[in-house]
């Protein structure tokens, strides 16, 4: 690969990587907000409003984060990707800009009037608002995943003689059957991300006052328990929709319309009729073979195409101009991501039936687990992320536009690794200051500051 190409790419990869840590948090806990605001409202308990708050506080400081990491990637299209961007911002610039003008004002007007407009809003009004905020995140992920089906499945569009593509039609680029399942999918780990970081912060408050013999009402384990009560059952239910159906319907629309892809995220490099589930291998690329595999017989042929002798096309029945650039790494974030799927499955699953039993709030064990597992959704989103994107290789646009088209040719790599190196380390401390101020809210925590005479929330 030409070294420029490869700093563009990995310049990318790593803004990339590192902005989305902040906007799945707060499409999750969006969600959250509003079902806690809800029950609040419906049940007249301030717990919940307190709750509610505590969370906004913790969401708007990941929205600027977000909003900060997030502008330098609309910078490098024009910097990194010129040619790309001159290819494609006949269609692209429309999402895009959709989503800067409904989704991203609505979002932060409203998140404005949520955190800071509590008294003069009212009960109903502020839950509106809290609906507001969830939304525009929501619609916000909606246009950034049109943009990235459009790259991972090309419609409405009509190329000119230059090869600059245009926009034909704004409802198929919004209906591309590649981007409903691929948004119910993100949205799904979203709320895994959100449900994780509410449910572990209510292990830890219960875990920390155990310690500290603080079990009184009103205490942080009051509200670690009420915290487990609405993290652990939606975060369940998210992580069985995040495998079935949206899981299964994306990798059959990978199998549809990539097959060089599919067959790489697989370690298929024969055709199999019928084909193998590899549940764990490693791939060799100078023998074209999977190392110690642990295989399923017959199960791809069965999830992929419901045929117990199904025939799925192996990677060396494609052209290798075609394949991933990158077999191996595309393979374990695939697996990765599926593996952690699974076990966020059988420790949600197993936190609810305690929490149904009413006995996960004295479970040491079960809280420390659901404490140390908050990170890897973070981690699982971003492996699955690195799948779409590393299976679209070697396309910026999939059977239109290839990558190595797609960079600026004034941008050496030079110039390319300095910018990068910047990145890294602004990023650094930026992300040593979120995660202080995050560390310091929570410590606080919802509970009203009495010592003060006023509630927290109020401040």
């Amino acid at each position: 690969m030409d070294q420029a190409l490869f700093y563009h790419r990995f310049h990318f990869a790593f803004t990339a990587s590192y902005h989305y840590l902040f906007p799945q948090l707060t499409m999750g806990l969006g969600l959250l907000i509003v079902l806690l605001q809800w029950t609040g409202l419906r049940t007249g308990d301030a717990r919940y409003d307190r709750a509610a708050l505590f969370w906004g506080r913790v969401f708007g400081l990941s929205f600027v984060m977000g909003v900060v990491t997030g502008i330098p990637m609309e910078f490098q299209f024009g910097t990194n990707w010129a040619r790309f961007s001159e290819a494609t911002g006949g269609v692209i610039g429309q999402t895009l800009a959709m989503e800067g003008v409904f989704a991203f004002f609505l979002e932060s007007s409203f998140l404005a009037l949520f955190l800071f407009g509590r008294k003069k809003l009212g009960p109903k009004a502020h839950f509106g608002a809290a609906v507001a905020v969830w939304v525009g995140s929501w619609i916000s992920g909606y246009f950034i995943v049109a943009t990235n089906a459009f790259m991972q499945h090309p419609v409405g569009y009509t190329m000119d003689a230059q090869g600059h593509m245009a926009l034909s039609s704004l409802p198929a680029l919004l209906t591309n059957p590649w981007l409903v399942w691929q948004y119910i999918h993100t949205m799904s780990g979203a709320v895994i991300t959100g449900s994780f970081t509410v449910a572990a912060v209510g292990a830890y408050y219960l875990l920390r006052d155990d310690s500290l013999g603080e079990i009184d009402p009103g205490s942080r384990s009051d509200y670690g328990r009420l915290f487990l009560r609405v993290g652990v059952p939606v975060g369940l239910i998210a992580s069985v929709i995040m495998a079935f159906p949206t899981g299964d319907r994306q990798a059959a629309h990978v199998a549809e319309y990539q097959p060089p892809t599919f067959a790489a995220m697989e370690g298929l490099f024969e055709t199999g009729e019928p084909a193998g589930l590899v549940l764990i291998g490693q791939p060799d690329m100078g023998r074209l073979h999977l190392d110690n595999p642990l295989e399923v017989p017959a199960a791809l042929s069965f999830l992929t195409y419901h045929r117990w002798s199904a025939r799925v096309q192996g990677l060396t029945s494609f052209p290798e101009e075609d394949w991933p650039d990158n077999v191996p790494l595309l393979y374990y974030a695939y697996h990765i991501m599926v593996g952690l799927g699974t076990i966020f499955i059988a420790v949600l699953a197993l936190s609810a039936f305690m929490l149904w039993r009413r006995r996960l709030s004295r479970a040491k064990p079960a809280l420390w687990l659901i404490m140390l597992l908050a990170p890897f959704p973070f981690i699982a989103n971003t492996m699955g992320w690195m799948t779409a994107e590393l299976g679209r290789q070697p396309w910026n646009v999939w059977g239109v536009l290839r990558t190595a088209e797609g960079t600026s040719n004034t941008v050496s790599a030079g110039n390319a690794l300095f910018s990068l190196l910047g990145f890294m380390g602004m990023y650094l401390v930026l992300g040593i200051l979120f995660l202080f101020l995050a560390q310091r809210e929570i410590a606080h925590g919802p509970v009203p500051d009495v010592s003060h005479g006023v509630g927290h929330e109020e401040v």
